[in-house]
């Protein structure tokens, strides 16, 4: 009678990938040294499957390698019986793994052989026998590692380019043997220029942005796959981690510790110095308390939340030389577009909040309902605190509503302010618990309304700010239109002005119109969605009732 086929499948792995491009590798050698044990049990009836699984040049410290994986979905597969190895530690190196390989192929009734070894799993000596020199093999992997480790180290020490990736600015010594780098002259200049631009902004955002008006990329690679990576815009992440790194300083990094390198620097120490200290400063800002560029603060950074919980962070825009603040919706800063998110004025937001917050306070002090369980002499104080902390909110140089506000929310239709039950009561003198909920937290209604490429937000029953361009407008062509009823010519005025004539032409026509716009213009009610471009560019009917009902808020 003969015996029942015992499917055998081999497993090679080689942890390095050096000789593996040899006609005749150590893959190979481990493969026949297996298949020269299997034909000697023929007689037990094992028969060799054609599919080989190969790892070459990864480590033993990990299940997740191609050719395991694939041995594995065989073996449940159920078209695997036997799995050969040249050595226990060719198929791991770790016990743990081993354990959860072995209970494996226990449920698929799957054995292990290790040719060289003489045992194998289908006997409980076999399986203490294997735990057993798995415990060395890991050991001897961990020891390894270690060795390295303290390889590496060493090395560093020294001020040697240990490999990896280089780094804009270098590329490899031409000599294998040394192991530094050389500047790359092209792209060290890429590097100081981006020092000097930091050191000059103080602003990661603004580096970013100077960095793609002058189109710097990353460094392009091309490894010896011939795949290519790099040449692309910098990321923020990417500028921050060039200004960091003291490798441009002559420097090797080695965990928390520097050596003086092997290679030239690309950053003097002076530079250096002035972009760590600005970056650190940067770092060390308290929250709610960052500044733009123009030196303004940013009252509502770190506290504001549009309808997704996507944070609204504060930037700016330049137009010759102003720059204008909003604050945006985070998911805008890496570039992508998405027409949900939002993109506010900050100056405008700021002050509507503040009156909101103001408003809110004295209402509440006036109805004596911020907090109960206090004598009437202890309640008095606190609606006399309230009055003051409004008055000192509005006031513009000063940044206490951050203090008081906890969280605000946007929404398409709402705005809801949540206040800081420990600022509050900071500020008035009394226990949280004394607090009224009702006061603590707060919805307005909002509307958003197109003004040129920006939304302007309106909350509540705010009294939306004039329109300084068009005010400043209005009253040039009331004069410009004074100075021609004089007798002055039209082009005397525009060589006064500096402008050519058809400016002061297309600009006179606002102090033609009609009394009612023009009071809306100087209260701050002409529609929003009509900038002072758009009404000199418009065609503008002479009926003043026409006037009014395009140009003024419905």
């Amino acid at each position: 009678m003969s015996k029942a086929k015992i499917r055998c499948a081999i497993y090679t792995r080689k942890s390095s990938e050096e000789g593996l491009d040899q006609s005749f590798n150590s893959l190979d050698a481990q493969y026949e040294a297996c298949a020269s044990y299997i034909a000697s049990q023929r007689h037990e009836g094992w028969k060799l499957i054609k599919k080989r699984y190969d790892d070459g040049g990864i480590s033993g410290g990990t299940l997740d390698r191609p050719g395991v994986q694939g041995l594995l979905d065989d073996i449940d597969a159920g078209l695997v019986d036997m799995v050969v190895v040249y050595k226990i530690d060719r198929l791991t190196r770790s016990l743990a793994d081993f354990a959860k390989l072995v209970e494996r192929l226990e449920a698929a009734n799957c054995s292990f052989v290790s040719v060289t070894q003489a045992f194998n799993t289908s006997s409980s000596m076999g399986r203490l026998t294997l735990n057993v020199l798995l415990s060395f093999a890991q050991f001897e992997r961990e020891v390894t590692a270690e060795r390295i480790r303290d390889k590496i180290a060493a090395s560093k020490k020294k001020g040697l380019w240990m490999g990896g990736v280089c780094p804009l600015g270098y590329d490899k010594h031409p000599d294998p043997s040394e192991r530094t780098l050389v500047i790359n002259q092209v792209e060290a200049d890429v590097v100081r220029k981006l020092f000097e631009l930091y050191d000059q902004h103080g602003c990661l955002q603004a580096v970013k942005e100077a960095a793609d008006e002058r189109k710097i990329v990353s460094k392009r690679r091309i490894f010896s796959s011939g795949k290519s990576v790099g040449g692309k815009p910098l990321s923020r992440g990417q500028v921050y981690y060039i200004l960091r790194n003291p490798l441009y300083l002559g420097q090797i990094r080695h965990r928390d510790k520097t050596y003086p390198g092997r290679h030239s620097a690309i950053i003097d120490q002076a530079l250096w110095d002035r972009v760590q200290q600005k970056l650190s400063d940067a770092s060390n800002k308290a929250r709610g308390i960052t500044y733009a560029p123009s030196g303004a603060t940013n009252l509502l950074a770190g506290i504001i939340f549009d309808e997704t919980g996507d944070r609204l962070t504060p930037t700016y825009a330049t137009k010759g030389s102003k720059r204008y603040r909003y604050y945006v919706s985070n998911r805008l800063i890496g570039g992508t577009p998405d027409p949900s998110a939002w993109r506010l004025p900050a100056a405008d937001l700021e002050r509507q909040v503040k009156t909101l917050v103001a408003d809110h306070l004295e209402a509440h002090a006036k109805r004596m309902t911020i907090c109960h369980g206090l004598s009437l002499d202890q309640l008095a104080m606190v609606n006399k605190t309230a009055m003051e902390l409004a008055t000192k909110i509005i006031s513009q140089s000063c940044p206490t509503i951050t203090e008081v506000i906890a969280k605000i929310e946007l929404s398409q239709k709402d705005l809801a302010i949540s206040l800081s039950p420990v600022g509050i009561c900071k500020w008035f003198k009394i226990k949280e618990d004394q607090l009224d909920p009702v006061f603590v937290k707060f919805s307005t209604s909002l509307q958003l309304k197109k003004r040129g490429v920006e939304r302007k937000i309106v909350i509540g029953d705010y009294v939306s700010a004039p329109d300084q361009t068009l005010l400043k407008l209005l009253d040039q062509a009331h004069a410009w239109v004074d100075q021609l009823k004089a007798g002055t010519q039209l082009k005397a005025i525009a060589e006064r002005e500096g402008v050519t004539p058809a400016y002061i032409r297309t600009r006179s026509k606002l102090a033609f119109l009609a009394p009612r716009v023009q009071e809306a213009i100087l209260d701050g009610s002409v529609d929003p969605k009509f900038t002072a471009g758009q009404i000199i560019a418009m065609k503008i009917p002479l009926d003043w009732d026409k006037q009014v009902s395009l140009l003024l808020s419905s």
